[in-house]
Order: structure tokens, then sequence, then C-alpha cells
């Protein structure tokens, strides 16, 4: 059973550093897919904030302001396009065999948010996140410090897509944290973006489309500036994350944070939001700290700017993709 008397006061610059979140990770590196949960048993605050225009996603109807349920008790992150959406019937039966959920009157049941990036191509396009690995990443849960890179759902994914896998980069996922005082703002990213991956200190891209023939990193947002998209699909390609706090917030308020830290994905991938994008921020807000909206939300955007960096840094060559640190090549601005 999760708990939060396993929060480590220790912080460890992820998203468990927040008190009652916890991520599990379920990897597959012969099919090259995977699922990561993000577990608030207690019960979180939840908001999202869609930014692409090709996303899969599962309850986030209900994040927004207007709708009745306010918590939110997982979030799961997945491969396997919109086959990997099954993997979050798994974390509803996790959490419901251990008596989380919303009280009907009748029965709890658990409220389990979802989204998904396409990894099809990367490995085996028929083996894909279900509902057994979404349990077995809640199993895994916990908090503490937890391995980034190709892990989870950011297993099979790439960035760099605008001419196709073959000249793409490895994505991956990543995590960060800030405190500020007692207020603590963590996330996680998954990165599986179209665009190129820009460290926004120097303007360089570290991660994204490579050139053919000479092997450099190309500019995305300039080819695409000359209408030269190449042979893209829309849904192939999203960046998804989740910003959790203690702060105290209403569900107005998470939503809004879950829009100020999607400026983290503007300020490092380059271009961001496309419409061949899924793009989706969720926010989930567990704790007392006093603070306000702005103050979540400017933290949570260094966050995921960070976490976004921390994935393709992170990651690793699998399945014929080059990660950016095996490669030896410029880094031109964006």
């Amino acid at each position: 059973m999760v708990s939060a008397q396993g929060a480590s006061s220790e912080l460890y610059r992820n998203v468990t550093d927040v008190p009652g979140i916890f991520l599990g990770h379920v990897s597959d590196y012969e099919a090259l897919t995977g699922c990561t949960a993000v577990l608030c048993p207690e019960g979180a605050v939840g908001g999202v904030d869609v930014r692409g225009a090709s996303p899969g996603t599962r309850e986030t109807d209900l994040l927004r302001p207007g709708c009745r349920v306010e918590l939110v008790h997982g979030v799961v992150l997945a491969g396997g396009s919109a086959f990997g959406l099954d993997a979050a019937c798994g974390a509803v039966r996790y959490l419901e065999e251990r008596g989380y959920g919303h009280n009907t009157g009748i029965a709890r049941v658990p409220i389990v948010t979802a989204a998904v990036i396409f990894d099809l191509h990367t490995g085996n396009k028929d083996v894909r996140p279900d509902a057994k690995m979404g349990y077995d990443a809640c199993l895994a849960a916990t908090a503490g410090k937890h391995a980034e890179g190709c892990v989870g759902a950011g297993t099979g994914a790439t960035v760099g897509n605008l001419l196709g896998p073959g000249s793409a980069t490895k994505g991956g996922l990543g995590s960060w944290s800030l405190q500020q005082g007692d207020l603590i703002v963590g996330a996680v990213v998954v990165v599986n973006a179209l665009g190129d991956v820009v460290d926004p200190s120097t303007g360089e891209i570290i991660a994204g489309l490579r050139d053919p023939q000479s092997g450099g990193f190309m500019n995305t947002k300039e080819l695409m500036s000359r209408g030269e998209v190449g042979r893209i699909f829309p849904g192939t390609n999203t960046v998804l994350g989740v910003v959790a706090t203690n702060a105290y917030l209403t569900k107005e308020q998470v939503n809004r944070v879950a829009s100020l830290a999607c400026l983290g994905l503007a300020r490092t991938v380059s271009p961001t939001h496309t419409c061949y994008d899924g793009d989706a921020i969720f926010a989930l807000s567990r704790g007392s700290i006093q603070a306000s909206s702005d103050q979540v939300g400017i933290i949570a955007a260094e966050c995921v700017a960070q976490a976004v960096l921390r994935a393709v840094q992170e990651a690793w060559s699998v399945g014929g993709v080059p990660a950016a640190r095996d490669l030896a090549i410029g880094t031109p601005r964006a």
C-alpha cells in the first residue's frame, strides 16, 4: 500500500519531492514502449492544459473548472498511442484494491487521468501499454530518487521527427523540482516532440532533427517556417508532463498553474504545440502551503524546462535512434 509516510524529507530534484506524490515506471526494452504512473492516492486537486492539436487523453474534461469532482488519485503517462490509454485501467484497479477513490456512497471510484505519446514506430507496434503494465507501474511507485531518460513512458520517445524517425534523436523522461521556503514544486515530463530541444541558456539545439547527409542538427523551426513539413502525421509527436505542488490551490488556480507550466515547453522545445503534437500538462495540488497560482506557475514552468533538458540529456541510444550524449556534432542555435 502506498503511504504518504513514505515521503522523504530529502530533496531528490524530482516530482516526488512533493509529499504524497509517488512515481513508478514500467519499461519494455524489446518493444520500446512503457508507462509511468504518478500517484496521489489520498487525492489532489487536479487541472490540465492541453496545448497540442492531436492529443490522446482520458478524463481531462473533469479536471476543468466547473466540473464537480475536484480530487484525482493518479495520472498515467504511456506510450502506445491511443492503445496505451488502457494502462489507466490498471491504475484504477490498483487504487480500488487499496481503498482509494472518490466516495460515491456506493463504491470508491479512483479518478485516474491519462495521456499518451505515439511510439509505435520505434519498436514493436503490436505491443502497447495495457492494464497490466499500468498496474505494475503503480506497484513500482515510490517516493525518492528515480531513473530518468529511456524509462517508463519515455522508453520509446524521440525528438526532431520532422523527417521521420530515421533523422530523429532519442527523447525520454525527465524530472525536476524546486523549493522556495516551504513551497515545493516538481515536474515529470515525457519528451516525444516534433520539434528540437533547445538549451534556453545558450539557444543551442541539444537534441533534435539530424541532417540525413551530415548527421548534424538541423533547425526544425526554420524548416517549418518555410513550409517544409516532411512526411509526418498528426498525433505522432507529443510532450506530456505532470507538475505537482504542496501549495493549497483551488481547481481554478491549479488549472492556471498547468497553463503557466506550459511556458517551460516554449523555452525548451522549438517549435512546440504544433498540430502534429498532442502536448498536455497536468497539475496537482496536494498540501497546505499558502502561495499564489502565479508563484507556483512560474516555478512550475522552470521545473518543466529543466525536466525537458534532463529527459534528453539522460537518454541513451536504443532501437537505432542515437541519443544526444552519443552524438559528437555541432549545436546550431534555434
